[in-house]
C-alpha cells in the first residue's frame, strides 16, 4: 500500500463552527483504532482555542465501536474560558449516535512547583531493539485482513523491549516497555506533538493487562475494549524523537482490566501520563 502519513489523519475538515469531520484508517482490528478518535477529537477540541492555550489533560469515554471504513463528524462544545485554562467537551459522532465523549483541558503555560518522582525504568536503547512491524509483518499468525493493512501501523516505529508475539498466549508479568517515536518531522509543534501521543498512547496498552493470564490478543473467545482513557501532559516533548512508554497494569476483574501509563524522554524525564479501564472477558464467563 502506498505511503501514509499520520499528520494527514490528524487534519481535520471544518464544517462549521465548532463542527469537523476526519477520516478514518482501518487498522486490521475488529473495530475503529480507539488512538485515532482520542487523536481526532483532541485536535478538534485545539482548533477553538485561544491562541497560546496548550493541553494538559483529557478525560474520555468509548460509548460505541467505531466503524474504520467511515468518517468520525467531531462536536465541540466551548464551556469555559478562563484567564488561564479553558474547558472544552468533544463528541464523536458516526451514523448519527454518539461513539464517544471526551472532556479536555487547556492552559497558557506558566512556572510552578516541580518534582519528579517517577524514575524511568532501566532498558536497552531504541537502536538496540528490533522495530515491531519488521517482527510482525511476516508472522503467520496475523490474520490476512491485518497484513493487507499493516502501513497504517508505520507511522509510528515501536520497538518493544522483550518483544512478544501479541497473538500467542504466554504468562508474563503486567507490564510494558514500548520505545516509540513518529516517523514524522513535527518540527517542534506543540499541538501536533500531543494529538500524535494521544493517538500512540492506545497501542498495546490495554493487552497488559492480559499478560498474567496466559491469554492471546487473537483468542477468539476474547472480549477487549476500552472503556474509557485519560491522559495527563507534563512537559512539552518532540515525538519525532524516542519515547518510553512504560505500562503495567495494576488490576483486573469484574471483567474489566485496568492499566496506567508513563512516557518518559531519552533524558529520563516524564512528560506525559495515562490511565485506561477497558473490558476483558472471555466468552462464557460470567457477565
Amino acid at each position: 500500500m502506498p505511503e501514509v502519513k499520520l499528520v494527514e489523519l490528524l487534519t481535520l475538515d471544518k464544517l462549521e463552527e465548532g463542527l469537523f469531520r476526519g477520516q478514518s484508517w482501518d487498522l486490521g482490528f475488529r473495530a475503529l483504532f480507539g488512538g485515532q478518535v482520542l487523536g481526532q477529537a483532541l485536535a478538534a477540541a485545539q482548533l477553538t482555542l485561544p491562541e497560546g492555550r496548550i493541553t494538559h489533560s483529557f478525560h474520555s469515554y468509548f460509548l460505541l465501536p467505531g466503524d474504520a471504513n467511515k468518517p468520525v463528524v467531531f462536536d465541540v462544545e466551548n464551556v469555559r474560558d478562563g484567564r488561564s485554562f479553558s474547558t472544552r467537551r468533544v463528541k464523536a459522532i458516526q451514523n448519527g449516535r454518539n461513539i464517544f465523549y471526551m472532556t479536555a483541558s487547556f492552559q497558557t503555560p506558566e512556572k510552578g512547583l516541580e518534582h519528579q518522582y517517577a524514575e524511568m525504568p532501566n532498558v536497552p536503547q531504541p537502536e538496540e531493539i528490533e522495530s515491531d512491524i519488521k517482527l510482525t509483518e511476516n508472522s503467520l499468525s496475523l490474520s490476512q485482513h491485518m497484513c493487507d493493512n499493516s502501513g497504517y501501523h508505520k507511522p509510528i516505529d515501536m520497538r518493544t523491549v522483550n518483544f512478544a508475539d501479541l497473538d500467542k498466549a504466554t504468562k508474563q508479568e503486567p507490564k510494558r516497555y514500548i520505545w516509540m517515536k513518529a516517523q514524522e518531522v513535527l518540527s517542534g509543534n506543540i499541538n501536533l506533538n500531543q494529538v500524535m501521543l494521544a493517538y500512540a498512547s492506545d497501542y498495546h496498552f490495554l493487552s497488559t493487562a492480559l499478560h498474567p493470564h496466559c491469554v492471546a490478543n487473537s483468542d477468539k473467545n476474547l472480549r477487549i475494549a476500552t472503556i474509557d482513557h485519560s491522559m495527563w501532559f507534563h512537559h512539552p516533548f518532540d515525538f519525532d524523537d524516542w519515547l518510553l512508554y512504560s505500562a503495567e497494569s495494576p488490576f483486573s476483574g469484574g471483567a474489566r482490566g485496568l492499566v496506567k501509563g508513563q512516557f518518559f524522554n531519552r533524558h529520563g524525564k516524564l512528560v506525559a501520563s495515562t490511565m485506561q479501564e477497558g473490558l476483558i472477558r472471555l466468552v462464557g464467563e460470567q457477565q
